[in-house]
């Protein structure tokens, strides 16, 4: 994944394991869990998803190396589930502020996938980014008053962004909007699903 080989490279050991470093060979002490370990060519190396995180945090320009790992090598879900386990290691907190940098821009992507979705399908009469009280929301029909709303992966380490995405939510069914929600999964994952819960949405609130 890195565009240059670091000059030293760093080896993680179990703690019990006595082993002196290297020139050109850091020793790092830790037991890490079995989903972040693989095995390439009968090496034991650190799964993807823990490579990109330890990876950005030593490279000069962490977040554009993240991004680029998620948009090429990793799922930022995996990346996720990653960060979790190293919670209190080194560097816990930096990873943290990557991440949630990297949902923000994921979620403008999201919004891009669901666009193109809706324009793929011929299915008009949209705005992006229509106000509403003291928020956007994310994808709106007025005529139908329908808000679709792009479910972000950054509620996972900002738990303010998620109180307020419920907050919003709870106000547009309040004012009479009906709600849908999608996730990063559901637009990549199955799409046709996405477009028909849309679509019948759409379809009630013509009959209504």
């Amino acid at each position: 994944m890195p565009v240059v080989v670091p000059a030293q490279i760093e080896v993680t050991v179990p703690r019990r394991v006595g082993l002196r470093a290297h020139r050109g060979v850091r020793i790092r002490r830790r037991d890490l869990p079995a989903a972040d370990v693989v095995t390439t060519n009968g090496i034991r190396c650190t799964a993807a998803p823990l490579t990109a995180l330890e990876t950005a945090l030593v490279v000069p320009d962490g977040s554009a190396f993240l991004d680029r790992a998620l948009q090429k090598h990793v799922p930022f879900e995996a990346v996720y589930e990653a960060y979790c386990r190293t919670i209190g290691a080194r560097g816990s907190a930096r990873l943290a502020d990557l991440l949630a940098g990297s949902a923000d821009r994921a979620d403008s992507a999201s919004e891009r996938i669901l666009i193109s979705l809706l324009r793929d399908a011929g299915i008009t009469g949209w705005e992006r980014g229509r106000p509403f009280e003291r928020w956007l929301i994310d994808i709106a029909f007025p005529g139908a008053m329908l808000a679709v709303e792009v479910d972000s992966w950054a509620w996972h380490v900002d738990v303010d962004r998620f109180l307020a995405d419920r907050r919003k939510g709870n106000a547009l069914v309040r004012a009479g909007w009906k709600l849908l929600r999608s996730t990063w999964h559901d637009l990549t994952g199955r799409p046709a699903h996405v477009i028909a819960e849309i679509r019948a949405a759409l379809d009630a609130a013509a009959t209504a």
